[in-house]
């Protein structure tokens, strides 16, 4: 008998999710487009590697610190922004970030030295970096904990859809037109985002257009209270800091976010020394990964886990063996070090970059799940600095690598153990995910 009223009461809640209204997923595919622009701006850049070594002479090395430089102001401002989105809201620091970057990508365009390409690369961290941990800020908002992997899928997919068909769409603008239009486009798009955004995006509480139904199944299901005075301080940085959790956390996060970068920036260049394709062929191969990451983590770091733990399977279960598998597969990179296609190649390729991204909903879903009150924003700005600096690292590493040995063997060899040590901090440091307590 138990197990028959234990089913009723699971189709009852499925029934009353069906007919609860779907603003919230209106929000979720806002920030989802937002996220579209940042990675548009992130990879026009690996495109446009012969023409600005055509037009500025940049050598190997120095092409990778300039890939890398837009991580540095966005890893140094991580933290701040972290305390900024807890103590003025997603919504002010939002619209601020989006006027920057879209400033930057036009600053890019016409820029006329090699110095004025790593300013804009500078300011563009700057105007991005609030960008997730605002994202998962305003999804603890606005989500059931049950309906939070898929919501976060949406927003987080698209940094992988945007290398999809940003690569073959920025190379395509490239060959056409010139590279000074791939960061003019990048910008164009920015404004309309920052017009979607400013007009759009509010908290649950202060949105007209979110009816009693929706909101009542919101905060019914969990999502992270809008509490004014915690949000003017919020957990202490060093109290979060000293957490065993939040160690590792970032320490699985930073793994999966070296390897997401040195394929970010450096796929069409592998394909292209390795496996002796011309840059036509190079973006439109490149693209297929990120497809397959894009389809992964929506279908199985998004759907099939909050599926899973709406019909009642243990959520820390389902969540450990999606962040934990989906990292292991990461692995695969090494597949590709003995590949002796492009197609062998890419099918490695895929499987490494969509079992990565089927982890990474999970990963950033996880603040808003066990930070205390107010402090999501903080602890996704410590989550994204320590990724940050390994996407900083894996460019400019890659590079030296390649002017060193003159293959990529090392460099996804080092990919692979940085991987190995950030699932054990997943497995003996994350845990169970338990909620972080309340600071004293």
């Amino acid at each position: 008998m138990p197990g028959k009223k234990d089913d009723l009461v699971k189709q009852t809640e499925i029934l009353q999710a069906s007919s609860v209204p779907k603003r919230r997923w209106g929000i979720a595919l806002l920030l989802g487009f937002g996220v579209l622009v940042n990675y548009f701006d992130r990879v026009n850049l690996s495109v446009s590697r012969d023409a600005l070594h055509d037009t500025f002479g940049i050598s190997t090395v120095m092409f990778g610190y300039l890939l890398s430089a837009y991580n540095w102001t966005y890893a140094a401002l991580q933290l701040p922004s972290g305390l900024l989105l807890d103590r003025f809201g997603v919504r002010r620091v939002g619209i601020l970030g989006t006027m920057i970057w879209s400033l930057a990508s036009f600053g890019a365009a016409v820029s006329t030295a090699i110095g004025g390409m790593f300013a804009s690369r500078f300011l563009l961290g700057v105007g991005e970096a609030p960008t997730f941990p605002g994202n998962a800020k305003a999804i603890g908002y606005w989500f059931p904990e049950k309906e939070r992997s898929l919501a976060t899928a949406i927003f987080d997919s698209m940094a992988k859809f945007a290398s999809a068909i940003g690569i073959p769409l920025l190379g395509l603008t490239l060959l056409y037109f010139g590279w000074r239009w791939n960061f003019a486009a990048t910008g164009f798009i920015s404004v309309v985002y920052f017009a979607l955004f400013y007009f759009f995006y509010k908290n649950p509480s202060e949105d007209k257009y979110l009816t009693d139904a929706e909101r009542e199944w919101i905060k019914r299901g969990g999502a992270q209270p809008e509490d004014k005075v915690h949000a003017a301080k919020g957990a202490p940085l060093g109290y979060l800091l000293r957490q065993r959790r939040v160690c590792g956390l970032a320490l699985g996060f930073a793994s999966y976010n070296y390897s997401f970068y040195l394929f970010l920036t450096w796929l069409p260049d592998y394909l292209s020394k390795t496996h002796h394709l011309d840059l036509f062929h190079a973006v439109l191969y490149a693209g297929i990964p990120w497809l397959f990451a894009t389809i992964t983590e929506l279908v199985i770091g998004g759907w099939l886990a909050d599926s899973l733990i709406q019909r009642g399977w243990n959520a820390v279960r389902v969540r450990q063996f999606v962040l934990i598998g989906g990292t292991t597969l990461g692995l695969g990179i090494l597949g590709a070090v003995r590949a002796q296609t492009p197609l062998q190649a890419i099918f490695w390729i895929s499987i490494a970059l969509g079992g990565l991204s089927a982890a990474s909903p999970v990963g950033w879903s996880i603040p808003s799940l066990i930070a205390p009150r107010e402090s999501v924003g903080t602890l996704g700005g410590i989550m994204n600095f320590c990724s940050q600096l390994s996407a900083i690292a894996a460019p400019v590493v890659t590079g030296y690598i390649l002017s060193g040995t003159h293959s990529f063997f090392w460099a996804f060899a080092a990919a692979a153990a940085f991987l190995i040590v950030g699932i054990c901090g997943y497995v003996f440091l994350l845990g169970n995910m338990e909620p972080i307590p309340e600071p004293l």
